[in-house]
């Protein structure tokens, strides 16, 4: 059998800065610093400056960034409702509601997958405080039309998987009031286990997520004061997961490259199947390619004969959150959102990560075109 082309290849990832991920983990284990500590604020520096943002504060997970995010409009504005995604991962919409807010859905836009300004309109009412766009697959939100679309509301990029990417010059983690990314370890950029981080242009916003994320404790010039301003929650990043993610971060613009040569590799092979959507990017904006998500008829066939070809896929994600059982309470029933039914009817991705083996991808696009007769 031939070998495996995998969505995500961890090991490969890993063999290629060996020997400096296990200097900058026993670097951490002669320190002590185990929970935030020196590695983590620097770590919050150097992401701060790889995105073009004021402020960044790492914390445990990319849900709990969302829930810090969350757990801040409810302190400045009240609980209320929040717009956002019904294609999206789950952590999405949860994080809005273990914060206290009502989740409203409003539906997609066919090309990018991303939020229907026109429906975030529909869906906006004087309860709003917040919209949550994600910039999904690594392609940004159209943050200044969403903007538009609910003035008063603050605007949270669930940025998730989208580290790198832009729009017209301006970064994912700067294009709203705040931004919440992940850094799982199948993200772009991963680390070993759960991180995450909030970033922010304002200032009190990051005061704000500093304090909640250790407990509501307010600090003085970084010391521990024991005093606490508000009701917080334990999110703060491990040293082992900060020091993981400077030595990744010190490689990710290259591992972009990788992604993008694949990302154009694939447009142009399966410009012409019959079949096959390819997935649009913004000319005025930087994809990133967390995902490599074709829309394809004959899905989870196709799915199939790529798995008996030793080919990993993906389906992210089968089901709309409005139709999900964990979200029955707030009342949604199939055909609200239709253009997000849709997606989860015929969208996979294929494997575009930057430690694809040699003919990897001409192996994958081989596949993709025996499937369809192309």
């Amino acid at each position: 059998m031939t070998d495996a082309i995998r969505l995500v290849d961890i090991h490969a990832q890993h063999a290629e800065i060996r020997s400096e991920l296990d200097a900058a983990l026993q670097e951490v284990v002669q320190s002590g610093a185990f929970v935030l500590g020196p590695q983590a604020a620097a770590f919050e520096q150097e992401f701060a400056e790889y995105l073009g943002v004021p402020y960044a504060v790492a914390c445990n997970s990319g849900t709990d960034a969302l829930i810090l995010a969350a757990d801040i409009v409810r302190e400045l504005r009240g609980a209320g409702s929040i717009v956002t995604t019904p294609f999206t991962f789950f952590a999405t919409a949860e994080a809005m509601a273990q914060a206290g807010h009502k989740v409203v859905f409003a539906d997609i836009e066919a090309g990018s997958f991303n939020l229907d300004p026109a429906a975030v309109t529909a869906a906006v009412t004087s309860e709003t405080v917040a919209v949550v766009p994600v910039h999904l697959y690594g392609q940004c939100a159209d943050i200044d039309a969403v903007r538009r679309a609910a003035p008063q509301a603050m605007i949270i990029e669930d940025a998730a998987q989208a580290v790198g990417a832009s729009l017209q010059g301006r970064p994912a983690g700067a294009l709203g009031d705040m931004a919440a990314f992940s850094f799982y370890p199948t993200k772009n950029l991963g680390a070993l286990g759960d991180a995450g981080a909030f970033t922010s242009a304002d200032s009190e916003l990051a005061a704000l997520a500093r304090s909640l994320r250790a407990h509501g404790e307010q600090k003085s010039e970084g010391a521990r004061t024991y005093h606490y301003e508000r009701m917080g929650r334990n999110s703060r990043m491990a040293g082992f997961q900060a020091a993981t993610l400077r030595v990744k971060l010190r490689k990710l613009r290259e591992w972009d490259e990788r992604r993008f040569a694949n990302a154009r590799f694939y447009d142009e092979a399966l410009a012409d199947v019959d079949g096959v959507v390819t997935p649009p990017h913004a000319v005025e904006g930087q994809h990133v390619y967390h995902q490599y998500a074709i829309r394809a008829s004959k899905r989870d066939a196709l799915v199939a004969h790529l798995t008996e070809a030793n080919i990993e896929s993906r389906v992210f994600y089968p089901e709309a959150l409005h139709l999900t059982p964990a979200l029955a309470s707030l009342g949604y029933r199939e055909g609200q959102f239709p253009v997000a039914e849709q997606a989860c009817r015929e969208v996979m991705s294929l494997p575009v990560q930057p430690h694809l083996p040699d003919g990897g991808r001409e192996r994958v696009v081989a596949a993709v075109r025996s499937f369809y007769g192309a």
